[in-house]
């Protein structure tokens, strides 16, 4: 889990609700997730499956369906999905992005952009553990909280 990740062969996907920078992207009313409850001894597995949904309710409608990005938000899944270094282009993001956790802390933070930080903590967890399941990341066995995510290296 601590091996680190080519971005020619895995990107870290990450959320949400989470990740980045337009405004007026997500909705931030967790309550109608429709994810199940969560638990702090959940393996990763089942965060992602919880955190597909969640991604589906808070981070899709700007960072589209499969995290492929739009005009209005970076990709988070792809090779070109969360470099080292702030685009050009981005607003709000002025730090580099090493682990899964910077990229958690930046998440909550700044999204969803309307309404910064308005997920439940389970929740971020959740979607981060959906986006590193999508970019190739193996998240079974492992609780996705920022212990285990300070360990996984995006680079």
């Amino acid at each position: 889990m601590a091996r680190p990740l080519l971005l020619s062969s895995y990107v870290f996907l990450c959320s949400a609700a989470l990740f980045l920078l337009m405004n007026g992207c997500g909705d931030s009313n967790s309550q109608d997730s429709g994810a199940p409850p969560t638990s702090n001894t959940d393996d990763g597995e089942t965060q992602a499956a919880r955190g597909a949904q969640l991604y589906g309710a808070h981070c899709a409608s700007c960072h589209g369906p499969s995290g492929e990005g739009s005009g209005e938000a970076p990709p988070l899944v792809g090779k070109e999905a969360l470099p080292l270094h702030p685009r050009s282009t981005q607003r709000v993001r002025t730090n580099q992005f090493h682990t899964a956790l910077d990229v958690a802390q930046f998440a909550v933070r700044t999204m969803p952009p309307k309404s910064p930080g308005s997920l439940k903590e389970t929740e971020y967890w959740d979607i981060i553990a959906f986006d590193l399941k999508a970019n190739g990341v193996s998240v079974a066995g492992v609780h996705i909280d920022a212990t285990s995510t300070a360990n996984i290296k995006l680079r």
